[in-house]
């Protein structure tokens, strides 16, 4: 488990995005706060799970971890450095240590380009290796993600969805990073595959001395893979808590409805527990509602105390944070 004092790998400071986007008819560009000051620490050898619907902002969050798009607010450090100042050398230090795994291998992968050039380029670009040793470690990398060295002469559609996001990984960890941004991996994969991927990365996690900030919709494979998992709402942190603790004990409303849709194998216990149904529409990100985001379908909200400010995340057991005005305090 890991060490709550621990020195931090990454930490998120009060990080904002804000999109703007011109509509249709509308001379007024609009703005989209797809991420509104999030923060939070991902420590050595961790896996941080990330939730929410889908739009809340959990894409974002990722690509502004691998520096793929520049905060409009707020810090991004690693290991005590800010990601976004970073020239020279400790650039190229970040593009290996902080690799991300994207949620559709087809169109993260160059179709024109063999599965052992996709493996070889960063080898060569940051001078890992060279000559006939390159070959001898795309083999290597194949047989570590569980394909066979014989791959390496194929191009991606030649491949299956399964197997394009094992070579996927495979570049991902070619560099040995000690970041790695999962976006939703597997949610375009069968059941089975899913199963081997998971088991992968907690291998590779393990061989590799890997942190983990796993996105995803899927709150089983979260529960599974993670040790802390943060909940997301309208580009909101709702709720932060370790594994067990959020799933025995969410506090959050919005974390109490996706929890009671996650399916219980147990047909008995499945019969028997109470669902809870959210009612009216996730709002705009366009237009946020006032006070807290959540308040429109909330089934505890209070119309003075959430319609007014937003509520704070705050502690309120040890390791566990929650932004809600009910069980924080008026």
């Amino acid at each position: 488990m890991i060490q709550e004092k621990a020195m931090s790998l990454l930490q998120i400071r009060q990080v904002s995005k804000i999109f703007t986007i011109k509509r249709l008819g509308v001379a007024k560009r609009a703005q989209v706060k797809a991420v509104n000051n999030i923060s939070l620490e991902i420590f050595p050898n961790e896996t941080l799970g990330l939730v929410g619907e889908s739009g809340c902002g959990k894409t974002t969050l990722g690509r502004l971890v691998c520096r793929l798009i520049a905060p409009t607010q707020g810090q991004i450090l690693y290991k005590g450095r800010d990601i976004f100042k970073a020239e020279g050398s400790y650039s190229q230090q970040l593009c290996r240590e902080i690799q991300m795994v994207f949620q559709d291998p087809y169109g993260s992968l160059n179709p024109r380009k063999s599965i052992e050039t996709i493996l070889a380029t960063p080898l060569r670009v940051h001078k890992i290796t060279s000559g006939s040793e390159i070959r001898r470690q795309v083999v290597q990398l194949l047989e570590q993600v569980g394909l066979s060295g014989e791959m390496s002469s194929r191009y991606p559609p030649q491949l299956s969805g399964g197997q394009l996001q094992r070579v996927a990984i495979a570049r991902a960890l070619s560099l040995k990073p000690q970041l790695l941004v999962a976006d939703e991996p597997l949610s375009a994969l069968d059941v089975s595959i899913q199963a081997q991927l998971i088991n992968l990365l907690k291998r590779m996690q393990r061989d590799y001395q890997l942190s983990m900030l796993f996105i995803s919709h899927d709150l089983s494979i979260v529960r599974y893979i993670s040790h802390r998992v943060a909940v997301m709402y309208l580009g909101c942190l709702v709720e932060l808590a370790g594994r067990d603790e959020l799933y025995a004990n969410p506090l959050h409303p919005y974390t109490k409805a996706l929890l009671s849709s996650v399916p219980v194998p147990n047909p008995k216990i499945e019969a028997t527990r109470q669902r809870i149904v959210l009612e009216g529409d996730v709002p705009s990100p366009m237009n946020l509602p006032r006070g807290c985001p959540f308040h429109a379908r909330c089934p505890v909200a209070l119309r003075d105390l959430c319609t007014g400010n937003p509520p704070q995340l705050e502690e309120v057991d040890t390791g566990h944070w929650v932004a809600c005005h009910r069980i924080t305090g008026y």
